[in-house]
């Protein structure tokens, strides 16, 4: 089937031979996948009255989260932290304006965001709702299949000479 009549029927399943797909490149599956999987999270946290960014920042203010010692941060500390996994139009400052309004952060004279309870609670609900979204993410792939997939990954990036990062 070609490549037109495969987009023209989205639920069309391509068959791809072990050859065919040895000889693709990894960029560009890579790419589509992460554009793919990170536009469904941005999907369902905006279903949610979330942004991804605000969601992090949240993480990253949290002691119950990514925070190791739940102290405040700026929006560059935040930014830096960060850096790795933003994306071009993630706006951190704004983020933390709409953060601000909603009462689940505070600022402090030195421009250091605090989380509030109220902010943490919904980060909370909020992380309470991946494992519905994993599933769906995941359906009809097994996690040895998964797991699979992301070792292959790891090994790519040792051969491109980047370091894996740990767990």
């Amino acid at each position: 089937m070609s490549a037109e009549a495969q987009a023209a029927q989205p639920d069309a399943r391509p068959r791809y031979t072990d050859e065919e797909l040895a000889a693709q490149p990894a960029p560009y599956w890579t790419k589509l996948a992460y554009e793919a999987t990170i536009g469904f999270v941005r999907r369902k946290q905006a279903e949610a009255g979330f942004t991804q960014p605000r969601f992090w920042i949240l993480r990253f203010l949290s002691a119950n989260d990514v925070s190791e010692d739940g102290q405040g941060r700026t929006v560059g500390e935040l930014r830096a932290a960060m850096a790795s996994f933003l994306r071009p139009e993630d706006d951190l400052a704004a983020e933390a304006e709409v953060l601000l309004a909603a009462g689940w952060v505070t600022r402090d004279g030195d421009g250091r965001l605090w989380i509030t309870e109220a902010g943490d609670a919904a980060r909370a609900g909020l992380k309470a709702r991946a494992p519905e979204w994993r599933a769906e993410l995941h359906a009809g792939i097994s996690d040895a299949d998964y797991a699979t997939a992301l070792r292959v990954l790891m090994r790519l990036l040792r051969n491109t000479g980047a370091t894996v990062p740990a767990l």
